[in-house]
C-alpha cells in the first residue's frame, strides 16, 4: 500500500478528517474527534498505528510477526503499529484500518454514533 492510497482510504470513511496535532509530519486520521490511524506518511517503512481488539492484537502480532507489532507509543494492549508497505496483503491493512474505525465508532455515544448513520 503506498502513503497516497492509505491517506485516501483513511479519509473515506464517514466524517473522518485529517489532522496534525503532534507534528505536519504526522497525520491523525479522526472520526469525530476520537483517533483512529495514526501515521507518517513519509516514513519508509510506511507504519500505521491502529486500534484493536485486545485478543485480535496478539494473535496479529503472532501470525504476522515483525510487520505487526505493539502500537508505538500507544497503549499496547489496544493498538498495533502495522507496517503497511511491506509484506502484508493491502486487503488486510485495509480491513485493520476498517476494524480501527469501527471500534472507535463503537466507543462513541450513541447519538453521534446515530448521527453518523445519518450522514
Amino acid at each position: 500500500m503506498t502513503p497516497q492510497e492509505l491517506r485516501t482510504f483513511c479519509l473515506s470513511f464517514n466524517a473522518t478528517v485529517e489532522d496534525f496535532p503532534f507534528s505536519p509530519e504526522i497525520s491523525v486520521f479522526k472520526v469525530l474527534g476520537k483517533l483512529f490511524a495514526l501515521t507518517s506518511l513519509d516514513a519508509r517503512p510506511l507504519t500505521v498505528n491502529l486500534k484493536c481488539d485486545p485478543d485480535d492484537a496478539v494473535r496479529l502480532r503472532v501470525e504476522h510477526e515483525g510487520l505487526i507489532i505493539p502500537g508505538y507509543h500507544m497503549n499496547k494492549r489496544h493498538w498495533n503499529t502495522v507496517t503497511a508497505d511491506g509484506d502484508l496483503p493491502d486487503r488486510l491493512v485495509r480491513e485493520l484500518v476498517e476494524d480501527s474505525y469501527d471500534l472507535v465508532v463503537a466507543g462513541l455515544p450513541r447519538s453521534e454514533r446515530l448521527r453518523l448513520d445519518r450522514s
